[in-house]
């Protein structure tokens, strides 16, 4: 597994919350890029206990293990992931359309971007099945892939411990590549190992508030939280106006919903107001 150096590392917009055109020239080239500081740890707590909250809620039959459950070493069973919490939680909402993670993914693609749909990863502590290799866009089929992006969302501090997201460099490069059945979990697919470039395997340790971001056919996966740490995670996956799906994967996006634009601008206006009054009360203006 690659080894990433002082200068990789600061190239990937460590602490700015903001990208600029060598950030963008090393998603291009590798496939993904973390983002560090894009959401404040408060910001994030509060979606995190949310989070929480909202898969305790939920009743999971266990023939839904290894899609919507996981078990535990001690074979305790818990969420393992939520979908849609956008159209669960107006908070889920106003997170994902954060101006600040559209101007991100807007520097990445150069166009606006639209929100397609959404997924919570939980990953209790001591808990988390591994997720095989694998490429959103064999699932997704949309066109072009590169305007296709996952946005991942650290809610705790991830690494290798806990379950950190992991990817094979350059893969998104090959297009879409076969998959095939795992055995032993049938909820999955991956690709047959001689198609993963396994030297160009490396990890994306991201803090609380950071940011992960790949190309949809960015061969990608994680491990088992073998930590006392939780590791939950918010997924938003991201298409443009120029995409288009040889399926029905778009018909139900978040974007096309009447009220999108409205929530959009929503968003916008309030996070417009907390500066304003954030800079006024810095300069002293009651």
């Amino acid at each position: 597994m690659k080894s990433w150096t002082g200068a990789e590392m600061a190239a990937t917009g460590k602490d700015t919350g903001m990208i600029g055109d060598e950030q963008v020239r090393i998603f291009n080239e590798q496939g993904w890029l973390v983002v560090e500081g894009v959401y404040s740890p408060d910001e994030v707590d509060e979606i995190a206990r949310l989070a929480v909250e909202m898969a305790d809620s939920m009743d999971v039959e266990e023939s839904m293990e290894g899609y919507l459950l996981d078990r535990s070493e001690s074979g305790e069973t818990a969420p393992r992931k939520i979908d849609s919490p956008y159209l669960r939680n107006p908070l889920f909402r106003d997170f994902a359309l954060d101006g600040r993670l559209r101007d991100i993914l807007r520097r990445i693609t150069g166009e606006e971007p639209l929100l397609k749909s959404d997924q919570l990863f939980m990953k209790p502590p001591r808990f988390g099945s591994e997720k095989p290799y694998h490429q959103d866009n064999f699932y997704f089929r949309c066109t072009p892939g590169g305007h296709v992006i996952t946005a991942w969302i650290a809610l705790d501090d991830v690494d290798e411990k806990n379950g950190c997201l992991r990817y094979i460099s350059g893969s998104h490069k090959k297009g879409i590549i076969d998959h095939v059945e795992v055995p032993g979990q049938p909820y999955n697919l991956a690709p047959p190992d001689d198609l993963i470039d396994w030297e160009m395997e490396a990890s994306a340790p991201v803090r609380k508030g950071g940011v992960v971001f790949h190309h949809s056919e960015t061969l990608h996966s994680s491990r088992r939280n073998t930590s006392d740490r939780w590791r939950r995670g918010y997924a938003t996956h991201w298409v443009t106006a120029s995409v288009t799906s040889e399926t029905d994967n778009l018909d139900s996006a978040y974007f096309r919903s009447d009220d999108y634009a409205e929530h959009v601008r929503a968003v916008d206006l309030r996070k417009d107001g907390m500066v304003q009054v954030e800079t006024a009360n810095r300069a002293g203006v009651p």
